[in-house]
Formats: structure tokens, C-alpha cells, sequence
């Protein structure tokens, strides 16, 4: 209940998969900001919101200036309590293609809209000491497909910025839990024709953005499921030692 006193931020909601999360989350008693560059999509996402809980809000990622006047906005009505990081672009060029500008706009949206986009909802979260922050990721880094340099180096960043914000902060802040979320491939501009519904991965991601637990800090889901991290051998030696079975946990819909 206390995530939904506050305000949930989404970036990229003009479309896709951030308009699907914007819509579920106003659909679960959420007040929520759209927020994206593009004033037709964001508007278009509150216009489909019956309960009227959606704020659409212009803003570029990319851009930390106008960022920065989003959120002072955002917080002069809620705090802050709830962010999920969407906002991206896969541009799908081969790597002989690329200009050093065009992949630097790529790592500017990608990780650097996560970097801003976080900075600025944990001048909120820490002031309360509480929030939740969900990034939306990918197995880009591990698996690149061709013409993909610089979305998987940029998402694939991404993931290790999850673990070196809980690195900084799990110990002084134990109430701002922050999860890395993979929805998948989905049927959007950026995914394939064939993928998923945006509709139902946001059905998983809205209820995983408001599982408000201190023990999924640092946990990873996959579409509906937890990927539970590599274990050692001595990890595993001693789980049989002590018929200790790790179970993933399914994110509750």
C-alpha cells in the first residue's frame, strides 16, 4: 500500500511495452507518469487509461536537464515510490555501420536514461527509505544477435548497474529494493512479429514492480519466473549436506 501513497514512473510509455506497464499498473490502483519523448505517445497511453490515473510527461531519457525538471515536477504532487526503467532503442545496425555519435545516442538512451532516471527517483526513495525500482533487461550481453552491438553493450550494462546499486546501497537503504525484470521477446517495434503479447509480459511486470519484498533486491525474473544466480561447487555440496533446495519463485498475478 505504501508504494501506491506515492507516484510510480515509467519511462518510454509512449508505446510498446512501457504503455502496456503504464496501463496495468493504473489498472491495479497505481498513480502513474507516463513518461516519454514523444508528446503524441504519451498522451495516447493516458487516453487509453478509464481510470485516469496516468500523467503523461514529456521527457527525454538522454537528456539529464529535462529529466531533472521531470521529476522536480513529479514530486511536487507525490513522492517518488515506485520507477521502472523501459525506455530504450535497438536500432539494428551492423557494427561497420555504426558512427561513433550513432552508438553513444544508443548508450546515452539505453544506460544512460537508467543511470538519470534512477539518480534522480532516489532523491525521493532515500529521503523516505523506501522505494522499488524495476529494470527492464536482457540477455543481450550474453548472447548478441548480429547488428545488435550497441543495445546489448548498452542493456547489458544495465545489469551491472542493478548490482552495483545494490552493492551501494542494500546495506544503508535495506527498504529500496531494486530487480532486474527480462519480459522476453515480445510482439512490439523493437521485438518480433511473432513475440509476446505486450499486454501479458506487463501483466508480469506490473505485479512484480508492486511485489514490494527486501528479499528480491538484486533477484532476476524472466518473464513470470525467478533465474536464480549460479551456485559453486562447496554451495552446492553443502545444499546437499543439508537437503537444502533452492526453489525460484514465480511472481504472484
Amino acid at each position: 500500500m505504501r508504494l501506491s501513497d506515492g507516484m510510480a514512473v515509467v519511462t518510454g510509455a509512449g508505446g510498446g511495452l512501457g504503455r502496456a506497464l503504464a496501463l496495468e499498473l493504473a489498472a491495479r490502483g497505481q498513480r502513474v507518469v507516463a513518461l516519454g519523448r514523444a508528446p503524441e505517445g504519451i498522451a495516447e497511453t493516458a487516453a487509453m487509461d478509464p481510470s485516469g490515473r496516468i500523467t503523461p510527461l514529456i521527457a527525454d531519457v538522454a537528456d539529464p536537464q529535462a529529466l531533472r525538471a521531470a521529476f522536480a515536477q513529479i514530486t511536487q504532487i507525490a513522492p517518488v515510490t515506485l520507477l521502472i526503467n523501459n525506455a530504450a532503442i535497438y536500432p539494428r545496425r551492423d557494427f561497420l555501420d555504426e558512427t561513433p555519435e550513432s552508438f553513444a545516442q544508443t548508450i546515452a538512451i539505453n544506460l544512460g536514461g537508467t543511470v538519470a532516471s534512477t539518480r534522480l527517483a532516489l532523491d525521493s526513495m532515500v529521503e523516505t527509505g523506501f522505494g522499488r525500482i524495476l529494470n527492464v533487461s536482457t540477455f543481450a550481453d550474453l548472447w548478441p544477435l548480429p547488428a545488435s552491438s550497441a543495445y546489448a553493450v548498452s542493456k547489458g550494462a544495465g545489469r551491472i548497474l542493478t548490482r552495483a546499486l545494490v552493492a551501494d546501497l542494500a546495506d544503508r537503504f535495506p527498504g529500496i529494493v531494486l530487480t532486474d525484470w527480462m519480459p522476453g521477446m515480445l510482439a512490439t517495434r523493437m521485438g518480433v512479429p511473432h513475440g509476446l503479447d505486450p499486454a501479458q509480459a506487463a501483466r508480469w511486470g506490473a505485479a512484480l514492480a508492486l511485489w514490494y519484498d527486501p528479499t528480491l533486491n538484486g533477484a532476476v525474473f524472466e518473464q513470470d519466473r525467478e533465474i536464480l544466480p549460479p551456485r559453486g561447487l562447496k554451495g552446492r555440496i553443502k545444499d546437499a549436506l543439508l537437503l537444502r533446495r533452492r526453489t525460484a519463485r514465480v511472481i504472484p498475478t
